[in-house]
């Protein structure tokens, strides 16, 4: 199902399916609702955002966009350049492998493989836009970003008989957590509480909230390098003052778990980043969060956001399964 033209428009992403997975209601004790953002064009929720970025900049004269990515948001930036009819630039660290360049360049993608983590290759991106005159899109730390990504929750209201008492995402940079309160308070729905969760070794939010300013980790030492920046977004400290934001953290092995279960259960593969909220219900984090009086006991609906990732395979999953020893 198609998205529907904002600002005579028409947006790149579609309207994501929302259903309940039974094991995840089972492992949680209440009904859990998937939104499908794994079915998005470019393979995640990025393109909400990104794409609406990038239609923005096409709009005031855009000649060439470049664009800093692990992977995923570069994956969107390259499609709508495509349908945009635009070039692209995209620049990668060497810690994301050869799947998302291979992927990008099928898309038309000029990609330059630069630095070791996401942060080195943002600072390329700057550089290339200043020095070539292109336009930087990054990936999780703009307004128009957010605002895309927004469109999300709106989706939830008309898909949703009522609001869900938590809604569980994962947190990188923290575009999608931006995007969530965006659309929460669109809807009325800020006093949802949040849980948001990432992997140890790319915590980089967790720390920022528990020394209430933003912190950079010297490095990005987990395998859900989708979720590494060292330093997030100043947006998503705010995010954490205007509504109920609970950080987890997992382990690796917990989130590459997670992702072997899911696609036992649900029969859909994804990233390990999209494995730490996975995680946080299938190991009772949840529960434990209403034990502690976090979250209310009876609990509503939860609402976990798939946020999909283009940057994996079988041969992938059992690569990282025999690198973490779970094999």
């Amino acid at each position: 199902m198609a998205a529907q033209p904002v600002g005579g428009q028409k947006p790149f992403h579609v309207v994501s399916p929302v259903l309940e997975s039974l094991p995840l209601s089972k492992a949680v004790g209440t009904k859990v609702f998937m939104k499908l953002e794994n079915v998005q064009p470019s393979g995640s929720f990025k393109i909400r955002g990104i794409g609406h970025q990038c239609q923005d900049a096409a709009k005031k004269g855009c000649h060439h966009f470049v664009c800093s990515s692990g992977g995923n948001a570069g994956l969107a930036a390259a499609y709508a350049a495509r349908e945009l009819g635009l070039p692209i630039t995209v620049v990668v660290p060497s810690s994301s492998g050869p799947t998302p360049v291979r992927k990008l360049q099928d898309l038309g993608a000029t990609v330059e493989v630069y630095g070791k983590v996401w942060d080195d290759a943002n600072r390329r991106a700057q550089e290339l836009a200043k020095t070539q005159g292109w336009v930087n899109i990054h990936p999780f730390d703009h307004p128009l970003v957010w605002e895309g990504h927004s469109s999300l929750v709106r989706e939830l209201k008309d898909s949703l008989e009522a609001k869900p008492g938590a809604i569980v995402v994962a947190v990188g940079g923290g575009g999608l957590l931006a995007g969530v309160v965006a659309g929460l308070h669109q809807v009325g729905w800020q006093d949802v509480p949040i849980v948001a969760a990432e992997t140890q070794g790319a915590h980089s939010f967790h720390e920022a909230l528990k020394a209430g300013r933003l912190v950079t980790l010297p490095d990005i030492t987990s395998v859900a390098t989708c979720l590494g920046a060292k330093t997030v977004a100043a947006r998503a400290l705010e995010c954490a003052r205007e509504c109920q934001v609970i950080s987890q953290v997992v382990d690796d092995t917990e989130a590459v778990r997670a992702v072997e279960q899911f696609l036992d259960d649900e029969r859909m593969l994804v990233e390990s980043a999209c494995g730490a909220p996975l995680a946080v219900l299938q190991t009772g984090r949840l529960q434990r969060l209403q034990r502690e009086g976090r979250l209310p006991t009876p609990l509503g609906s939860v609402l976990l956001v798939v946020c999909g990732g283009s940057n994996v395979h079988t041969a992938q999953l059992r690569a990282l399964k025999s690198q973490l020893g779970m094999e």
